[in-house]
């Protein structure tokens, strides 16, 4: 009785600057963990977590010494269950917090590293007259358009965004998407622009990346199969006909990188 009492006996708290910030924090972190997981087979699993938790802290109130000494054991497996179920989405948060604009102004070499891969392959793309559609996000999510391609997970190369536009590649229909420095996903289907203006010598790729860049704040590189020249889509607009260093451009300043003038 006396702990139940202590449990709830919160009339003398003090509340502090301090503790309202911790809760803000936690608030943000739980905020983003649910950001990650949704509508994935791992918020069952977070669930599940959650309930095995209440569970546990219903057996320290009603003096269960035998469930409370079994959960007591089990607390370093968890840790480990926690971080070997979980680590994809540990993964993403990781990186989302790396890629933050406040880590992004002190640190830009990853960034810049994954732009000169992507400008590495859509020069080689079209050098090869493969057709591509680069999806580099900036802060919006396009989770529904992810989830129409196929899953990758893989550090982005050139090589590797080369590899799956090719015409005899299963996955060169679609687009990639990058975010964070990962290439989420491949053979993406993007929403065709509705803009009846637009030249009607362009292409379904084209269209697609200005259909995305007007629903979204994703930049977009696009390479014509017909005629191999460059085109960067963003901001509800379509720049056609770039070479190497204006693709660099684009991308830096789009993303506030510096280096754009380099090259």
């Amino acid at each position: 009785m006396t702990n139940y009492l202590t449990l709830f006996h919160i009339g003398f708290i003090r509340v502090t600057v301090v503790d309202i910030f911790d809760i803000l924090f936690i608030s943000v972190i739980l905020y983003k963990l649910y950001f990650f997981i949704r509508g994935s087979r791992a918020a069952q699993m977070f669930v599940g977590l959650i309930l095995i938790l209440i569970v546990s802290l219903l057996t320290r109130l009603f003096n269960m010494s035998g469930m409370t000494w079994i959960f007591d054991s089990l607390k370093t497996v968890w840790l480990i269950a926690f971080v070997i179920i979980f680590q994809p989405e540990l993964r993403r948060m990781l990186i989302f917090v790396g890629q933050s604009r406040l880590i992004r102004y002190f640190v830009k070499v990853s960034s810049s590293k994954t732009f000169d891969e992507v400008i590495k392959a859509a020069v080689e793309l079209s050098n090869r007259r493969y057709g591509g559609l680069i999806v580099v996000m900036r802060d919006m999510g396009i989770k529904s358009i992810t989830e129409t391609g196929i899953q990758i997970q893989a550090e982005v190369s050139a090589p590797l965004i080369c590899s799956i536009f090719n015409p005899k590649a299963p996955l060169h229909d679609g687009a990639v998407i990058i975010q964070n420095d990962v290439i989420e996903a491949a053979k993406c289907i993007l929403p065709l622009t509705q803009d009846m203006n637009i030249d009607s010598h362009l292409g379904t790729r084209h269209r697609a990346a200005l259909g995305l860049a007007e629903e979204s704040d994703a930049v977009i590189v696009v390479v014509s199969e017909e005629t191999g020249k460059m085109s960067v889509a963003l901001d509800g607009r379509l720049i056609q006909d770039l070479d190497k260093n204006n693709v660099r451009n684009v991308l830096f300043n789009a993303f506030k990188l510096t280096g754009a003038e380099e090259h």
